[in-house]
């Protein structure tokens, strides 16, 4: 398992955790899940990695959608690799 901010071009995982972020509430979901959620993100789907260039945004594929995020959001996201 590895955070999706580490996957290279070309890779792709199968988000497994979302990781809530410090900030977070005690009591129902927390924002950063609602987030990502609303943008498509959700445990179980694949995710394909389309720039990450080291620093900034980052762009990954879900299904037919392109999605930028955040270098610190998508830290929060762990993934599990899948070999071609």
């Amino acid at each position: 398992m590895a955070p999706l901010g580490l996957l290279s071009i070309g890779e792709r995982g199968e988000i497994l955790v979302i990781h809530r972020g410090r900030d977070a509430p005690t009591d129902g979901k927390n924002r950063l899940l609602c987030h990502v959620e609303e943008i498509g993100l959700r445990v179980g789907k694949v995710v394909e990695m389309l720039n990450n260039e080291g620093r900034g945004t980052l762009l990954v594929k879900v299904d037919e959608s392109r999605i930028a995020l955040g270098r610190g959001m998508a830290m929060k996201i762990m993934v599990r690799r899948i070999a071609e």
